[in-house]
């Protein structure tokens, strides 16, 4: 199996365009010690010809277009990208599918509830059923494996479970909607290996760390976990108000430091990191710690194989 990490920021990316907290800044003046980032994206294959997406981030064309593997190879029109899963309904997760609408057959992977909410609440995403079996969705359930499919459905090899990690769905979704749907389903990371691979570990946002989850992060190889926020009150101190970072549903980094130093993963690595977060400066003392801990900080075109 073949990971590429296309983006590896938080919501809004590194700089967010209308942020002037002091890590935006030295990135626009050209003195930040680090990288720019784009909103967190996944992809991946099992035979480097059809791949799998891991969301569909708000900056997908660019990061497709930084990225050879990603680029049509036959025909007028054509795509290596075969199909989507989706973790969750938020914004950042799922904008891209509407630059996916070209009439492209695509399968997207998603739970009832995700499902409902895109193709039921919400008639913009109508755009990716402009013509018969331009896009297939597949339901799957939380805690079950399922197999990752192209829109023809051939198997690629890849086998994913969900797993439920928080209970809160975003913001534009109404309570009276919310009482309808799975709290199950809100949130999810994904555990994804082949039948000749290790195992991956994809949590980008996770609230809590539980003894179940430590069970299930213990038996994988790879880990990209939620890196959003240093400390739990990040964005109070920046800003000067706002919520925590348990309040917006992340676990922070410099507690993830304690809580998974016993896990067995061989490489552990942080993403979906927020422009506040002082781990982005690779001239701190948090990325040093970071570093000291055995933990990598993911950045955009970072890629391995498993």
């Amino acid at each position: 199996m073949q990971v590429k990490i296309l983006g590896s920021a938080a919501g809004g990316a590194f700089p967010q365009w209308n942020c002037a907290c002091a890590n935006c800044r030295a990135v626009r003046a050209g003195t930040f010690h680090g990288k720019p980032r784009t909103q967190t994206q996944i992809a991946l294959t099992q035979d480097s010809r059809s791949w799998f997406l891991l969301g569909a981030s708000p900056d997908l064309r660019t990061q497709i277009e930084a990225t050879p593997e990603l680029h049509p190879r036959q025909g007028m029109r054509q795509s290596p990208i075969a199909g989507i899963a989706l973790a969750s309904a938020d914004l950042d997760h799922v904008l891209g599918l509407l630059l996916l609408r070209e009439l492209q057959p695509l399968r997207v992977h998603a739970t009832a509830s995700v499902r409902r909410i895109l193709r039921e609440d919400n008639s913009i995403f109508g755009m990716l059923q402009r013509i018969p079996d331009q896009t297939i969705w597949t339901d799957f359930e939380s805690g079950k494996e399922f197999s990752l499919r192209n829109a023809q459905g051939e198997d690629s090899g890849l086998r994913c479970r969900a797993w439920s990690l928080g209970s809160h769905y975003p913001a534009y979704i109404t309570p009276a909607r919310q009482s309808q749907l799975s709290p199950g389903e809100a949130s999810l990371g994904f555990i994804i290996h082949s039948t000749s691979s290790p195992r991956l570990a994809y949590m980008p946002a996770v609230p809590q760390i539980d003894a179940a989850l430590l069970e299930q992060l213990d038996s994988c190889d790879i880990l990209l976990f939620d890196g959003t926020f240093w400390s739990d009150d990040e964005l109070i101190r920046v800003q000067g108000s706002g919520q925590t970072a348990a309040q917006m549903g992340h676990v922070a980094v410099e507690n993830t430091l304690i809580r998974l130093a016993g896990v067995r993963c061989p490489r552990k690595i942080f993403l979906h990191i927020n422009n506040t977060n002082p781990m982005l400066d690779e001239s701190s003392p948090q990325y040093r710690q970071v570093r000291d801990a055995g933990w990598e900080i993911a950045e955009d075109g970072c890629q391995f194989d498993l």
